[in-house]
């Protein structure tokens, strides 16, 4: 009979470890957390020091009485969780749920499933680390006050079921400033030049790109200042009036942190940041490998450091060296920059052994597991690897006070580049510069001059929106999935070709809490609230005195916005158009994609129908009006009220006014006009109101 036993979240992580200890342990799996604050309310003691309840989760009694078994016939116990603040937690709970009190238990953690990993956990087994256990305590109660304080205000104010986060109203926020910003972009006009040219006795032609005029740095932001330039320059021989060689480098990438892995996920794999946590979680955990049984393939899938420890760095470049040869090795010099909110416990993510390369193991992955691997597996052998080298040549060439300037980089040393790439690179690698001097002829085949308008900046994606909330120093590496998760969820925000959108359900949402509760969607405030969690981790503060501190404020806000919606009359809003069963007229609800129309006389009539704002603007192909419409997944756009007889639709909202240029439709844009006809690219302002 097994003496020992050890206790894990998932049965992939109790099958990995098993086959590590033998006959003498009992490795069973407590399938994530055992107790949590009860659903149907609060579950905390305000007048008690804030005093969380924890009870046991709903089905988990018959596992739990299982354990209680298992634990009996035990010498002693390991808590073997994840190495985290979460893990600590379950550990806790698991402690107390079992009765561990008066037995032998002990903590155990490692940073990756490996026999060596898990056998030097045993040999420095610990006790619960209370501190740990209160930051998580702290986050979690944290949220449950904020989440059942403010969302009954919610279901008052727009429908039931909503719900606003410590994080995720945040998140939201970011989101509907960047949507914003998007909407009150003012595009501003802007003109590039460009002189192709070919080189006496070359059939290749390249590139030069106006840098500098008599006048200094171009800022060309009309065709009239355009076409001075283009006069001045007509009948002009160019020269080459400058070479300059030189070399430049490029670093070896970082390897990955939970951040980077979800960003880098989205961009190269088009993966969503939850998928790339699922299937980082499988190969943590352990996969069937041919011979070897359940592997852990990389090491602890939460973490924002880039640390490697000795032992992976020395494997790493070894396999390198007998791989692709000393010169690839790097100098091991790939440090981040320094960032107090980085917590150095684990090591960054990487393969927990560097001779299991993707192309063996891949047999064995199912396809997405071999992309996120291979992704890890690459990024981190990179991490080890020398830096790329680039052989440069700039050369400028001059005519009446204007200069051109043209580059042409070729790859000298690929360094880390053998297996992984970045994308960043340019056009300049085309160019060849081999044979000209100073006394080379050049021909001018043409100057080519472009129009273009500043862009807004672009919608959140989900790997955006994780770097964004990274770099303000919201959430931590276990945080970013589940919220972006959340409010998709909730439908405040849809998802479509890989960008963000806010619904009308978001922004309303968003537009409440701003109001009512500025301080929680404070991008600062969060931020130093995670510090205050770091800070109880190390022992600095006492969890129940940050909560104590922070929950007057809350308090005090959520009962000045009761009181505010106590004087407002919510109802529904009513409209002209009617009921056709019972003629009643019908009122704006609110549903999952936003508002729509309903009959008040529900239950007994159950009528409903699209709500459609008409925006005072006829349609340009059919002249019947324009409505404001969403997708199916809430976006919003513009289209004709005929649609599917007429066919219209634009993104952006259309203005009565016609094009003074071609007579198209025009589009509202921040404060300009913009021609519907992209041939035409006639802007103008908006009037006023």
């Amino acid at each position: 009979m097994a003496k020992n036993l050890v206790i894990v979240e998932s049965p992939a992580k109790a099958k990995t470890i098993q086959k590590f200890l033998g006959s003498n342990y009992k490795v069973l799996a407590s399938n994530g957390h055992v107790r949590d604050l009860p659903k149907s309310q609060m579950g905390i003691d305000k007048d008690n020091d804030f005093e969380p309840k924890y009870i046991t989760i709903r089905g988990k009694g018959e596992l739990l009485a299982q354990l209680r078994k298992e634990v009996k016939k035990a010498d002693k116990v390991y808590l073997a969780t994840d190495p985290d603040r979460e893990g600590e937690a379950i550990s806790w709970h698991l402690s107390k749920a079992l009765n561990l009190e008066n037995k032998k238990f002990k903590r155990i953690t490692f940073n990756e499933i490996t026999k060596n990993a898990v056998k030097n956990s045993i040999k420095n087994a610990r006790d619960i680390d209370m501190n740990l256990v209160d930051a998580q305590q702290a986050r979690r109660v944290l949220d449950r006050l904020v989440g059942y304080e403010i969302s009954p205000l919610l279901w008052a104010k727009i429908k039931r079921g909503l719900s606003a986060g410590r994080v995720q109203s945040v998140a939201l926020k970011l989101i509907c400033d960047r949507e914003d910003e998007i909407n009150n972009f003012i595009p501003e006009e802007y003109w590039t030049l460009e002189a192709v040219v070919t080189p006496e006795g070359s059939k290749k032609s390249f590139t030069a790109k106006l840098s500098n005029t008599p006048g200094g740095k171009p800022e060309i932001t009309s065709k009239e200042e355009m076409d001075k330039i283009l006069k001045d320059l007509k009948g002009a021989t160019l020269k080459v009036s400058d070479i300059k060689n030189g070399t430049r480098t490029k670093k070896a990438p970082l390897p990955f942190t939970t951040s980077t892995l979800q960003q880098e996920a989205a961009k190269k794999l088009n993966f969503a940041t939850g998928k790339t946590m699922r299937i980082a979680q499988q190969l943590y955990e352990g996969v069937e490998i041919k011979g070897r049984g359940s592997v852990g393939l990389i090491t602890y899938l939460r973490t924002d450091s880039v640390r490697i420890s000795e032992e992976a760095d020395a494997a790493a470049k070894a396999y390198v060296s007998d791989k692709y040869g000393k010169n690839y090795v790097g100098d091991g010099n790939t440090k981040s920059k320094s960032d107090k909110k980085i917590q150095d416990a684990h090591e960054a993510i990487r393969p927990t052994d560097v001779t299991l390369s993707p192309v063996i193991v891949k047999e064995q992955l199912s396809k997405d597991q071999f992309k996120l691997y291979q992704l890890i597996y690459n990024r981190f052998l990179a991490s080890r690897m020398a830096e790329a080298k680039y052989e440069s040549q700039s050369i400028k060439l001059s005519a009446k006070g204007y200069d051109f300037n043209a580059v042409s980089t070729k790859l000298a040393f690929e360094g880390f580049m053998a297996v992984y790439s970045i994308d960043d690179e340019s056009d300049d690698e085309k160019n060849n510069f081999k044979n000209i001097t100073k006394d080379t002829k050049i021909d001018v085949e043409k100057l080519e001059d472009k129009q273009h308008f500043t862009q807004p900046p672009s919608h959140f994606t989900e790997g955006s929106l994780v770097k964004q909330l990274e770099e303000l120093g919201i959430g931590r590496p276990s945080t970013y999935a589940p919220t972006i998760s959340t409010i998709i969820a909730r439908r405040y925000i849809v998802k479509e070709k890989k960008n963000l959108y806010v619904t009308e359900l978001g922004e309303a949402v968003n537009q409440i809490m701003k109001g009512a509760f500025a301080v929680i969607v404070d991008t600062e405030f969060t931020a130093n609230m995670e510090s205050l969690l770091d800070k109880i981790e190390e022992g600095v503060i006492d969890w129940k005195t940050v909560i104590i501190n922070f929950y007057p404020d809350l308090d005090e806000a959520v009962s000045e916005a009761n009181k505010e919606l106590e004087h407002i009359k919510i109802e529904d809003e009513v409209t002209d158009e009617l009921c056709p069963n019972c003629g009643r007229n019908l009122v704006v609800k609110y549903g999952p994609h936003g508002k729509f129309l309903a009959c008040p006389g529900f239950p007994e009539c159950r009528f409903t129908m699209p709500h459609f704002e008409k925006i005072g603007v006829a349609c340009p192909k059919c002249g019947k009006d324009i409505v404001l419409k969403k997708t199916k997944k809430g976006r919003k756009y513009y289209g004709c009220i005929d649609n599917p007889e007429c066919d219209f639709m634009s993104w952006q909202k259309p203005s009565h006014i016609k094009c003074e240029k071609c007579g198209s439709y025009m589009l509202e844009k921040g404060n300009k006009l913009v021609c519907g006809n992209e041939t035409c690219g006639f802007v103008c302002e908006k009037p006023k109101q």
